[in-house]
């Protein structure tokens, strides 16, 4: 007989990057409901201003008022200083009896979509997007692992935040695509090394957000173009808020197989 699933991810320290709007300023508004009193959530992304908005909006609801600490880290995730200015401000948050130690990786650009694979030859612009989509996120990863090292009684989660473009090809969308499929197996491989590490790839399928409506204006391929702006007419974008309960059901019940890509359309 399987064990109830949790009621919370227990007194945690959370990073999250890209907090500061979309599904990452969604992601830090649940989880902050859903760690235990004196949690402590890391928030990261480049846009000072709304991560101080949402700052603010957690401190005034129950859980900041209960103590919990909310710490924003304006950083550019393409750049080791940033990075470090991360694990510094999340070693600064930690407490020895927190239980749960979590990172999403979540901060991620669309990349220029107006154009087809044939005409990227500039390897300066491959790679300076690159690293702010996929270097990051296995640098910054790497460095909170060795922050927080596995010990008795503490659990360690990592997710990936991952898109059905990990696994199918879009035209005229080859660096999102190459990025999202890269994190995809960067984050298989960490699982099969770690077995003590918990580690998921979560699809949160086509969101209502800035990165949609960019979509739907830039993209080349007309076909691929016309997809999205059809699924908009029509309704079948989803909200984060919507997706994002998905997620925290799926950390509750921590149920999955580590490694896996968990689409919200399988859930």
């Amino acid at each position: 007989m399987s064990s109830p699933a949790r009621t919370d991810l227990g007194r945690a320290l959370c990073i999250i990057t890209g907090a500061s709007r979309g599904f990452g300023r969604t992601i830090a508004r649940e989880m902050s409901r859903l760690v235990k009193p004196g949690s402590a959530l890391i928030l990261t992304a480049r846009s000072v201003d709304d991560l101080r908005t949402l700052q603010a909006e957690l401190a005034e609801s129950d859980a900041g008022r209960a103590g919990q600490v909310v710490q924003c880290v304006v950083a550019d995730l393409s750049e080791m200083e940033g990075l470090q200015r991360i694990v510094t401000a999340s070693r600064d948050a930690f407490c020895e009896d927190m239980d749960h130690v979590m990172l999403v990786n979540n901060a991620a650009s669309l990349g220029d979509v107006s154009r087809y694979a044939k005409t990227f030859s500039d390897m300066a612009e491959v790679d300076s997007y690159l690293s702010l989509n996929v270097s990051s996120s296995l640098c910054l990863t790497a460095r909170v692992l060795q922050a927080f090292p596995q010990r008795p009684g503490q659990q360690r989660t990592v997710v990936n935040i991952s898109s059905l473009c990990a696994l199918q090809p879009f035209r005229s969308w080859v660096l999102y695509c190459t990025s999202k499929a890269a994190r995809e197996m960067m984050f298989r491989v960490l699982a099969a090394e770690e077995p003590d590490l918990r580690v998921l790839s979560y699809s949160p399928g086509p969101l209502d957000t800035a990165m949609q409506t960019a979509a739907r204006s830039r993209t080349a391929d007309p076909e691929i173009r016309k997809s999205f702006s059809d699924m908009f007419a029509q309704g079948q974008l989803l909200t984060c808020e919507a997706s994002c309960a998905k997620l925290m059901k799926l950390l509750l019940e921590d149920a999955y197989t580590t490694g896996a890509h968990i689409d919200i359309y399988d859930l």
